[in-house]
């Protein structure tokens, strides 16, 4: 009985140290989270996911850092023409982490996460090639700014926008920036004002999106876009976007000053000179995709 009771005692401790070593393994190989965004590349279209649909895609801090990265990633490499923003499940984005922005966190982390969103949204428009979002659900706070920041907007039947901040005591008014210069004042002030969310019809007939397509075409008319963007001079897209912008923020004659002097700089181009000479000799233009100069300015 001794002999047996000992026996027993010893594969205990036999099973006690098999199951410490098993879950001391489990521990250590643990399935590493997933990452915020996720990038991919193919034929000139980089394609950015938002990747956190389990807390609606909030642009948390690690998330607008993440972001960043990833539109940055060799963004003067000629093989990137344009970048498409979509993001994973029913929300686009819900804007900001409120959890981030209580007293606890303090002034300081306040406003490194405002800065860090303030310097995604003016980098989607000061980078050299366009950015499209692709929205299929909910937009709200600086999820509807990061749209209205983007280039070109095309969205699914389903897709909502707002700017519901002031109803939970945090008026809406870094979003207003972007969203202020995508549609009419009085519509952005009843949206930040109210809270309210407006249809995708309504976002198309105000200007915040371009095109409202149903779900099932939305990548397709998406990728359309970038592939008629990707025919055209890398350089010729770069210089347009940055004037646009440029001559945007102008008054009208400054603006045409500051248009005209650009329209000779990109005849001064090699690409715009090939332009010109492919449309003259009724053929398909062969772009270097270089800012090359084809005679002094």
């Amino acid at each position: 009985m001794a002999r047996n009771l000992f026996y027993r005692a010893a594969n205990i401790v036999q099973l006690s140290r098999f199951t410490l070593l098993v879950g001391s393994k489990s521990l250590c190989t643990q399935i590493p989270a997933e990452p915020l965004t996720v990038r991919q590349q193919n034929n000139g279209i980089r394609s950015i996911t938002l990747n956190n649909p389990k807390k609606r895609n909030a642009l948390s801090l690690s998330m607008l850092e993440s972001l960043r990265g990833n539109i940055l990633a060799d963004i003067d490499s000629d093989d990137l023409r344009v970048i498409v923003i979509s993001a994973k499940g029913p929300v686009f984005s819900s804007g900001h982490d409120l959890k981030e922005l209580t007293s606890a966190q303090g002034r300081d982390y306040h406003f490194k996460v405002f800065q860090a969103c303030s310097e995604v949204m003016t980098l989607i428009q000061d980078i050299p090639v366009p950015v499209i979002a692709m929205v299929n659900g909910v937009a709200t706070a600086a999820g509807c700014q990061l749209v209205a920041s983007c280039d070109i907007a095309v969205v699914t039947e389903k897709s909502t926008f707002a700017t519901p901040g002031v109803n939970v005591g945090l008026f809406c008014s870094t979003p207003a920036v972007a969203i202020g210069r995508a549609v009419p004042k009085k519509v952005a002030m009843e949206m930040l004002f109210t809270g309210s969310p407006i249809s995708a019809q309504d976002a198309l007939l105000h200007g915040l999106v371009s095109k409202v397509v149903p779900e099932e075409r939305l990548e397709h008319e998406t990728l359309a876009i970038a592939r008629r963007v990707c025919q055209a001079s890398r350089p010729v897209v770069a210089l347009g976007k940055a004037t646009f912008h440029r001559q945007m923020a102008q008054g009208r004659d400054a603006a045409y000053a500051i248009a005209s002097r650009v329209m000779v700089d990109n005849l001064a181009l090699r690409d715009g000179q090939e332009g010109i000479r492919a449309f003259i000799e009724k053929r398909k233009p062969v772009w270097t995709n270089k800012a090359e100069k084809a005679h002094d300015e």
